[in-house]
């Protein structure tokens, strides 16, 4: 794949009403990411020149890309004030390459391979359709001797135009010289009075360019407009990444339940039960993470995890076992168990170690998180408290119910902390003749 055939605009200064939102449209996360770092990642697939031309909020739309891509993007300002619409978007982009692919910042199902089709048809402009059984809403493009006549929109159509179901899926492919000749040519002499692409097909027309159209399957092409289409479409992405998982050899159950954003990687035999969700930049490895369990940002290898268990942030598991209702937090487990029920924050544990059912690291005192360091072989009785900063070393067993204060606890030791016990005799009985 030739990239220095293919320039790429990305529409993306629209404010998306309809998305009833603050944000910026194309700001909305799909599978962990934005919808237009999904479009812009496909992109740079096929081409070394992408252009996304911004407006609404664009200081956060270029401040959040950049932290994706650094400077592998150009960003063009649109001056939507005096030229709105996707022709003024237009105004400002000086491709590099011969053929100028124009896509919209709302469809981020788009794939490399979807954007080939652009790439092995030869024409002054290529124009992406739809094939659909039910085209009310769309515009229709009537095509003959597979060249695209003409485009009419819906309400203008009449009755035998209605019948076509071609309809226009709203991507182009341009000729540098088609760009060059007709965006200047473009006005705003419409009921919106903004400035229109499609314009840019009849004018080209008129003057008897070679316009061919380009079925392409709706999924790859899905626009974004609402929090449904949001919804949807990251029920489709979640379903392209979970089957390339499971085909590269995951066993996923009732992966319909399972959440993983795109980030996430596995290694050699992993098994993921349902209703688990795993997030952000996360490394399973040789491992299996039970049902309904919480993995975020962490690194996982040759351990089990869960069920109902909590990884938050740098987490760090090998060869460990994780139980049902335990929390690590930003901590480093080798060779441990904790079987449930305990919170494990801003630690390191070495191996041989056993966590005790209700065992509290106390990392944080308000102000500051501090750090507990355990070493090997170290039993942890129930109910204990490790209030930081605090080393435990090698070979040490703490009682059930403890609370380490002190800052070490040396090698060998029985730490112990409890009251003594009292017992009042026929207290029971007493109390309840009383009431």
């Amino acid at each position: 794949m030739n990239k220095e055939n293919l320039s790429i605009v990305i529409l993306a200064a629209g404010k998306g009403s309809r998305m009833k939102s603050a944000k910026a449209k194309v700001l909305h996360n799909i599978c962990g990411k934005p919808m237009l770092y999904h479009i812009i990642k496909a992109s740079l697939e096929v081409s070394n020149d992408i252009s996304v031309v911004v407006a609404h909020q664009k200081e956060a739309v270029i401040g959040e890309m950049e932290s994706f891509f650094n400077d592998a993007v150009t960003f063009v300002v649109q001056d939507a004030e005096n030229f709105p619409g996707t022709g003024g978007a237009m105004k400002n982009i000086a491709p590099k390459n011969e053929k100028v692919l124009v896509l919209n910042g709302d469809m981020p199902l788009i794939t490399a391979e979807a954007l080939q089709g652009f790439l092995d048809v030869d024409a002054d402009i290529i124009m992406s359709i739809f094939d659909l059984e039910d085209p009310d809403g769309y515009g229709r493009v009537k095509i003959q001797n597979d060249e695209v006549k003409y485009i009419v929109e819906q309400k203008d159509a009449s009755e035998d135009e209605l019948l076509i179901t071609h309809v226009n899926a709203g991507i182009y492919a341009f000729s540098k010289d088609v760009i060059k000749k007709y965006i200047p040519l473009l006005n705003n002499d419409n009921a919106q009075e903004e400035y229109y692409l499609t314009d840019v097909i009849s004018m080209a027309r008129a003057d008897g360019l070679k316009i061919v159209p380009l079925l392409v399957d709706e999924e790859h092409f899905k626009g974004v407009n609402s929090k449904k289409d949001l919804s949807d479409s990251e029920v489709i992405m979640q379903d392209r990444i979970k089957t390339s998982w499971m085909n590269a050899g995951v066993i996923m159950q009732l992966p319909s339940t399972i959440y993983i954003e795109d980030d996430v990687t596995f290694e050699g035999e992993c098994i993921v039960e349902n209703g688990c969700r795993l997030t952000g930049n996360t490394l399973i490895s040789h491992s299996h993470i039970k049902a309904g369990s919480i993995i975020e940002e962490s690194i996982v290898k040759n351990s089990d995890v869960g069920p109902l268990a909590h990884l938050r942030p740098a987490s760090y598991l090998e060869d460990t076992h994780i139980g049902n209702f335990v929390e690590i937090k930003k901590s480093s487990l080798k060779g441990v168990k904790a079987g449930h029920l305990s919170y494990i924050g801003d630690a390191q544990v070495d191996e041989g170690t056993n966590i005790g059912a209700g065992t509290i690291t106390c990392n944080y005192d308000g102000i500051k998180k501090y750090k507990t360091i355990i070493g090997k072989n170290v039993f942890i009785g129930s109910d204990s408290q490790l209030v930081a900063p605090v080393t435990i070393e090698d070979d040490v067993m703490i009682a059930a119910g403890t609370t380490v204060t002190s800052g070490k606890v040396t090698k060998g030791s029985l730490a112990i902390s409890r009251t003594k016990l009292s017992s009042i005799k026929d207290f029971y009985y007493k109390f309840f003749e009383k009431n």
